[in-house]
């Protein structure tokens, strides 16, 4: 048997070692006092890891599905540059409201600064990275610091926020886009679209919108947006919310890939020359250094 594939006990949790990467993974840590399913994560790190940066990552799926098992290369790419790599699951919409879904977020984000350093990571340097309703959550997290500030936690601790093509970073106007759009087409309005999932209210769509909480002096960390140039809501967005941040001061660079769509922006990061990959890693060489 290769001694690779053995599983070994750490922190009372199973670590499994890849075959083709010998990286182990401590899989299924409950970061919540709760027996939910979902409340629960994945910490992949280098052997003999020690005060390395950290990779906080939020899977899409639309708020109501998807896994934090969906991570592709980036674990195996990040951990070979030194980097601690955590994947988090979260409750899922209808079962849950948007609120309980970034708090999730939240408390297992504090679950890392408490616990983290024993598998390796610092946490004082996070980046966390969220890719289409996750990088809502990642983004939203990064600049609406109320929840953070419910488990006695700052933004202090975040050196960068990557989201990857979300369309929610200004709620209202995608709800308004998307409405007129069916509207003018004759089409029927979204059974389960952006206005339900937010909960109805024009008020929660705005507190629900990272654009809403983006102001100076509040510490914001740098932003590295990415999103698909060839698709024109998601892309507005982006523009959106790169020229919120920059008015506020908050560093900021938004890059659209082309040649790409939603779900290869997300699977290919990691692949070497991969355009969005290149920008992803020149902003966190930067990010890091601050």
């Amino acid at each position: 048997m290769n001694l690779r594939t053995l599983p070994l006990v750490l922190l009372g949790s199973i670590v499994i070692f890849s075959v083709a990467t010998a990286q182990p993974v401590a899989r299924d840590l409950r970061y919540a006092d709760s027996t939910h399913e979902r409340h629960v994560l994945d910490v992949y790190a280098p052997a003999g890891a020690k005060d390395l940066p950290v990779v906080f990552w939020v899977h899409g799926g639309g708020w109501q599905g998807g896994d934090k098992s969906s991570v592709q290369l980036k674990p195996k790419v990040f951990v070979e540059k030194g980097f601690v790599f955590v994947a988090l699951n979260h409750r899922l919409w209808p079962t849950v409201e948007m609120g309980a879904i970034i708090r999730d977020v939240a408390q297992a984000f504090a679950w890392v600064q408490v616990n983290i350093a024993q598998h390796g990571g610092d946490p004082r340097r996070v980046l966390v990275m969220g890719h289409s309703s996750g990088a809502q959550l990642a983004a939203l997290l990064c600049t609406d610091d109320r929840y953070l500030k419910e488990r006695g936690l700052s933004l202090a601790p975040i050196k960068g926020c990557v989201p990857v093509d979300a369309d929610t970073f200004d709620i209202p106007a995608i709800i308004e886009v998307a409405e007129t759009r069916a509207r003018a087409h004759g089409l029927p309005l979204p059974k389960t679209g952006h206005r339900v999932k937010f909960g109805h209210d024009p008020a929660l769509h705005r507190d629900f919108s990272a654009v809403t909480h983006v102001a100076k002096g509040k510490g914001l960390p740098p932003f590295l947006i990415l999103h698909v140039a060839g698709h024109p809501d998601n892309t507005a967005q982006a523009q959106r919310f790169g020229a919120v941040l920059k008015d506020a001061g908050v560093p900021v660079r938004v890059f659209g890939a082309k040649d790409t769509d939603h779900g290869r922006i997300n699977a290919n990061l990691g692949v070497p020359d991969d355009p969005a990959t290149v920008a992803l890693f020149e902003f966190v060489a930067t990010a890091l250094k601050k």
